[in-house]
């Protein structure tokens, strides 16, 4: 079933030009979705690096179990993914399915399995039909190109209603790079990491322990910042490849200073990212943004932040455009984490609503019931104990969420 394009979406893709190193074809294997793409491989060039970043649920699917372990080689030659099942929960089929896909991957492009890295996205509890998606690997190895970003971006889709892609240029230690991330996520969406599959290349030369480093500071302040429902999937995976094409010199730390922009450039994306799958929310119209202050700590402020976005009763004021910061105290109140009622400070769209403990005097809620009706939302609470901070991003619920879910496998 398909639904309206979320009127959260960007108005276009960005322009995915090749990246030295990598290349892709998507193909419809029919393995749940008709008339529409549905698997994707990936080719990397030789020597090509890998780290990766995945869901910690205990229930976590074949194709997380298989990316653990294949990346203790820090190497990589292939991607294959599919959307529409998560092979996830199907036991000792599962795995033969996935394995199998893997094989005759690794056959096709003339590598080894282990080298093979595999992700897929769906319906939990169905093992994964192998058979449709191997017979199209040879024909998708023939259609690799290396500008099959926008394509690759729209096959891992399942209820997202627009594909999500970002790119960076920066540089290390003068010599230019360039960073290209696809991710597909709608719902399940929270922490650890966020059910989502993302997949980030660059043409940068970096060993695979500096770019696991990288790229897990970049997921911390990115895709473990998100959350729609506050429910982890079983199939959470994001994966980063250096294809090395770029050239640049030989780095040995994550901590040599010549890092410095490239690392900022990736969480630049990363955040781009995440907060495109926010924006693609289940039935989502407004895009919530929570800024904590004044924790403790950074972690005791990301509980509390996630706490706010993560409420019904505060999502559903949003969706209702209810100025109900009563709900925001009470989200505070629940995380967990010090707080001190009367040192609490609430704003919303830049206006301080209640200080110290109580309303502010002479409150009027014209101008926060105006915010409200915008689709961009700001909270802010300071919560007056310490210098710890955190911002987090959600979106309102509705009942097109309820509708989605209640459908899914309609």
């Amino acid at each position: 079933m398909s639904h309206p394009v979320s009127p959260l979406a960007p108005a276009e893709l960005p322009p995915l030009s090749a990246l030295a190193g990598v290349r892709l074809a998507a193909g419809a294997a029919g393995i749940r979705y008709q008339g529409r793409t549905d698997v994707l491989l990936v080719e990397l060039a030789p020597g090509t690096t890998v780290g990766g970043v995945f869901t910690k649920s205990l229930t976590r699917s074949a194709p997380v179990d298989w990316c653990r372990e294949a990346l203790a080689g820090g190497r990589a030659r292939a991607l294959v993914v599919n959307a529409g099942n998560a092979n996830a929960f199907t036991g000792k089929a599962g795995w033969d399915a996935m394995e199998a896909v893997i094989k005759a991957a690794a056959e096709t492009l003339n590598c080894r399995p282990s080298r093979v890295f595999a992700a897929s996205t769906g319906i939990i509890g169905q093992v994964l039909p192998a058979e449709p998606f191997i017979g199209k690997l040879a024909e998708m190895t023939g259609r690799l190109a290396e500008d099959g970003w926008s394509d690759a971006a729209q096959a891992i889709m399942t209820t997202d209603t627009f594909a999500k892609a970002a790119i960076r240029e920066t540089e290390i230690a003068g010599t230019p790079v360039r960073i290209v991330g696809i991710v597909k996520g709608s719902g399940m969406i929270a922490p650890d990491m966020a059910t989502m599959l993302g997949f980030i290349a660059t043409d940068a030369a970096l060993p695979a322990p500096i770019l696991q480093t990288l790229l897990g500071r970049a997921t911390e302040l990115s895709f473990n910042a998100i959350t729609v429902d506050s429910d982890t999937s079983t199939s959470d995976t994001v994966l980063m490849f250096a294809t090395g094409a770029a050239g640049n010199g030989p780095l040995t730390d994550a901590a040599d200073s010549r890092l410095g922009d490239f690392q900022a450039a990736l969480e630049s994306l990363c955040v781009d990212l995440a907060q495109q799958v926010v924006r693609d929310g289940e039935g989502a119209t407004k895009f919530v943004t929570v800024a904590v202050s004044g924790a403790e700590n950074d972690g005791s402020a990301k509980k509390i932040a996630f706490a706010i976005a993560n409420s019904p009763l505060v999502k559903t004021a949003i969706a209702g455009e209810d100025a109900n910061w009563g709900r925001i105290v009470a989200a505070v109140g629940k995380a967990g984490e010090p707080a001190d009622r009367d040192k609490l400070a609430v704003s919303v769209g830049g206006i301080t609503i209640a200080r110290d403990g109580s309303v502010v005097i002479g409150y009027d809620e014209t101008p926060v019931a105006a915010h409200m009706k915008g689709q961009e939302i700001d909270i802010a609470v300071d919560i007056g104990l310490g210098a710890g901070k955190a911002t987090v991003w959600t979106c309102d619920l509705t009942h097109g969420y309820i509708s989605i879910n209640a459908d899914y496998r309609s």
